[in-house]
């Protein structure tokens, strides 16, 4: 990483603070068709709408705000879309506290430490406050978190997960990377991405996203796939899976969200359930088999005990 004379800089960096190679950008698709057909090749079944969506993000260079229920593939479109456009993909997962030295930089305390007890010896105590200092704040020192990689390593697919669980403050440190796709490091300068990342945000919705964020992306609502939809997902995914015990799992999955759970399950719940009737060499979804298995698809006592409750309507 460069920096010129503005104090922006540019360029490749590890995480480790070390330079890395900056990927060239592969050739845009020109279509949600032509996307989706990218995405369907790493395994992941757009719908129209999630094409058009991850397709303008891409044209328009802007954020991608995914937002629906646990389990309906938001975080899975991230790690699609940088397979099939193979770039890098850089995720940061939200949480509780998230801070800007966990999602954007630190500078290398034990080092930086380190560096003035040697500079002391080496100069005899006659170094300068201020070239010392000066020789603190530079790329040897600075640890890129998530967003500051993305925006030297770009190209890529920068992943921001589940951006509810964040706080309001997180959010507001968000916008300028977004509007912008750079930083600004008080000791160092702004950093700049020359090619912008391609930024998927996801939410659950446990809580309210801010408008000024939202208005800052392109906006798309995931649903769960449907029952063709899901039936292909897992054809495609579980590879030698019967077609009728496919077809069964999908119905009884689609059953279940329809009741009043805790958790209803999403794709990757109906994926799990799928691998654990394989893994025991069954054909075919009866009452036995769901009752010892739901596990596989339900993570709450209370979930398992109402469905168990109900088999018989479950299963048609």
């Amino acid at each position: 990483m460069t920096a010129d004379s503005t104090g922006s800089s540019t360029g490749g960096i590890a995480s480790d603070g070390t330079a890395g190679a900056v990927p060239e950008a592969p050739a845009s698709p020109g279509s949600p068709d032509e996307l989706a057909g990218l995405l369907e090749g790493t395994g992941y079944l757009a719908d129209p709408g999630i094409a058009t969506a991850a397709f303008l993000a891409l044209r328009m260079r802007r954020p991608l705000f995914c937002e629906g229920e646990p389990g309906t593939g938001k975080t899975s479109l991230a790690v699609a879309l940088a397979e099939a456009l193979e770039l890098p993909l850089i995720r940061l997962q939200c949480h509780e506290g998230i801070d800007a030295g966990q999602a954007l930089y630190e500078w290398d305390f034990p080092r930086q430490l380190l560096h003035l007890r040697a500079l002391e010896a080496a100069e005899g105590g006659r170094l300068s406050v201020d070239a010392a200092e000066q020789s603190l704040y530079t790329e040897r020192f600075l640890l890129a978190r998530p967003l500051l990689q993305a925006l030297i390593c770009a190209p890529c697919v920068l992943l921001v997960d589940e951006l509810d669980r964040a706080d309001d403050e997180f959010e507001a440190f968000l916008l300028q990377l977004l509007d912008e796709n750079a930083v600004t490091i008080p000791e160092y300068g702004e950093v700049r991405a020359e090619t912008p990342p391609l930024v998927v945000l996801t939410s659950n919705r446990t809580r309210e996203v801010h408008d000024a964020l939202k208005r800052r992306c392109l906006y798309h609502w995931v649903e769960h796939p449907g029952f063709e939809r899901e039936v292909a997902i897992l054809r495609r995914r579980i590879p030698g899976i019967d077609e009728r015990l496919a077809r069964q799992l999908t119905e009884a999955v689609q059953r279940l969200r329809s009741m009043e759970l805790l958790k209803p399950p999403g794709v990757a719940e109906a994926l799990d359930w799928a691998q654990a009737l394989t893994a025991l060499g069954k054909d075919e979804l009866d009452a036995e088999t769901a009752a010892t298995t739901l596990g596989a698809v339900l993570k709450y006592s209370e979930d398992l005990d109402r469905v168990r409750a109900s088999l018989d309507s479950l299963l048609g």
